[in-house]
């Protein structure tokens, strides 16, 4: 995450002052802290928080680069700062602090202030405004402020025993700047959570400090004592103490830097962001839509109160058959179906595969009652090999257009599924099999050993298996058929595709073919609009011919709920505006 965090103080001599601030650096590092080690302080500890794991060197520099980098320094000059340490962290020629992020090769350095200007002058603003106008009431707490020039804000006050300060406690706060807003404001709950950890230690430990020292020299009835002699002049010489001397931990500011570089390291990988392109589609839409229904249905589910339904009418619910269990079982399988998922073969790979396996026309055919909405069924004794069908040839429809009933011991009328699986034993009605709105397709086993080459090494190879594809209404090979179907067939029969670059070609199609479906969907049945305009549109759309004027009215039922409403409730109609005109 591209911020910095600073711990500020307020001095009572000299006001808002930052002690110690940590930031992130993703080019070398800069001259104070880009040296080598030095021989008597090899120090290096493993922070290892969360799945993190830096290292943490404490680095110096030669005295020329010492006295360089002082005199360029952007921080306060030394006649501003305490004499007892209260304005100051580290020692003058302390280096600083480098953490090394083995993950992406980012440093965290820390020192008092930010060597770069620019940096320097916006962490000095953010300071002073956190510690003197913008406080939240108490004056100890959360709170948030900045601009788009020098950077947005989260500021968290807090107050430190001292038993020699005046109220008996000194006013700090943590600060995290940077310039993303949004993303600032979505990390409020983790900062908030994390620094305030951060204050609560440092809080714990300032004040066991400061009932030691009341304890051994009570300074409350001291000053009570001395209450005509001016306070100023009545202070100890210690009195502005650091807060390594007030919290009693000479290792202070190592943990502060590593407490830092983690909380930057952390917040910047819970958020990630992802570029959404227009409109969600309609399948998102309807998986939406049907995830929310199976959510009231599992919360209206009462199992005292359960109806069995009978065992001829399975449930179907977007292209699932569910167990009767309950709504939760059915959206979230026990380990046993899991483990049996995976360990199912799954015969069809893809549309490809399957075209070659079944033979062109014979592909061809089916695919054309699947994108007309026909019935299309599969009898089989392996459940796995219609499955694996069903799962294929879905991909070319939209989801809200998808009606499965994987596996059933009787037959099941269209208007409940338009993908059917029947074991081998089950009766067709006659008017089903003459039909021109159905496909069946009969896997029988195969006369000889090997009908055509195996395509993938499997566990159960399909050469043992023929597919007899037959229907009331068969396709002629001179057929124009639906333009979705004829473009499909030639992404499929294109050789220099990847199955991958298919599947984002049926993606293209179906959405190039669903708006089309809105078109109509707001042209016929929102605005009313007569057949010969309706006609003219279709030949705009390029869809004139009749194969895809069924398709498109098929489609139009897989239209999700709440595109329709939104047209219903926003688009008025002709009629109605010439009347209220």
């Amino acid at each position: 995450m591209n911020a910095i965090v600073a711990l500020c103080h307020f001095c009572e001599l000299h006001g808002p002052r930052t002690l110690f601030c940590t930031e992130v650096l993703h080019s070398p590092l800069p001259q104070g802290a880009s040296s080598g080690d030095i021989s008597g302080q090899n120090e290096q500890a493993e922070e290892e928080e969360g799945g993190i794991q830096m290292s943490s060197r404490i680095r110096s520099h030669s005295p020329a680069e010492g006295a360089s980098a002082d005199s360029s320094s952007p921080g306060p000059k030394k006649s501003d700062m305490c004499e007892a340490s209260g304005c100051r962290s580290l020692a003058g020629g302390h280096p600083g602090y480098v953490s090394h992020d083995k993950e992406t090769s980012i440093k965290y350095v820390s020192h008092q202030h930010p060597n770069h200007p620019q940096l320097f002058s916006i962490v000095r603003q953010a300071c002073v405004r956190s510690l003197s106008c913008e406080v939240c009431p108490g004056r100890e707490g959360p709170i948030f402020f900045g601009d788009e020039q020098h950077g947005f804000v989260f500021s968290h006050t807090f107050f430190i025993k001292d038993s020699l300060a005046r109220g008996f406690q000194r006013w700090y706060s943590i600060i995290t700047i940077m310039m993303d807003r949004i993303y600032l404001i979505n990390s409020w709950p983790f900062l908030l959570g994390k620094i305030r950890g951060i204050i609560d230690e440092l809080q714990g430990k300032a004040l066991k400090v400061f009932e030691a020292e009341q304890f051994g020299c009570p300074q409350r009835a001291q000053r009570m004592n001395t209450a005509f002699t001016p306070f100023l002049h009545q202070r100890n010489g210690n009195a502005a103490r650091s807060l390594t001397s007030l919290t009693n931990d000479e290792n202070l500011w190592a943990c502060l830097h590593t407490s830092f570089a983690w909380l930057l390291k952390a917040c910047g990988s819970r958020l990630t962001e992802k570029l959404l392109e227009g409109a969600p589609t309609e399948d998102t839409l309807v998986q939406m839509e049907k995830l929310a229904d199976l959510k009231e249905e599992s919360e209206g589910w009462d199992g005292s109160e359960e109806e069995e339904k009978p065992s001829s009418q399975p449930d179907v619910v977007e292209g699932q058959e569910l167990s009767k269990s309950s709504p939760e079982t059915s959206l979230m399988p026990d380990c046993n179906s899991w483990n049996v998922a995976h360990r199912r073969l799954s015969v069809f790979r893809s549309l490809r595969h399957m075209r070659q396996v079944l033979g062109a026309s014979a592909f061809r055919m089916l695919a054309w009652h699947v994108l007309m909405g026909n019935q299309v069924i599969w009898k089989a004794r392996d459940m796995d090999l219609v499955q694996s069908a069903f799962d294929v040839l879905r991909t070319m429809l939209p989801i809200g257009c998808v009606r499965i009933i994987p596996y059933s011991d009787q037959y099941e009328e269209a208007y409940r599924c338009n993908f059917l699986g029947l074991s081998p034993h089950v009766q067709i009605p006659p008017h089903i099999l003459s039909s021109e709105f159905a496909v069946l397709v009969e896997v029988r086993a195969a006369t000889r050993s090997s009908l055509y080459p195996t395509l993938f090494d499997d566990e159960q190879s399909l050469s043992k298996y023929e597919f007899v594809v037959t229907s009331g209404s068969p396709v002629a090979a001179d057929r124009v058929g639906p333009t979705i179907l004829n473009k499909i067939e030639a992404a499929l029969t294109n050789q220099n595709l990847s199955v991958d670059v298919v599947d984002q070609c049926l993606v293209c199609l179906k959405e190039e073919w669903m708006n089309k479906v809105k078109v109509l969907f707001k042209f016929t049945k929102v605005d009313s609009r007569p057949k010969e305009d309706t006609q003219k549109l279709l030949s705009i759309l390029g869809a004139a011919e009749e194969d895809n004027v069924k398709l498109l009215k098929f489609w139009m039922t897989g239209l999700s709920k709440t595109y329709k409403s939104h047209l219903m409730s926003t688009v008025r109609s002709p009629t109605s505006s010439e009347s209220r005109n």
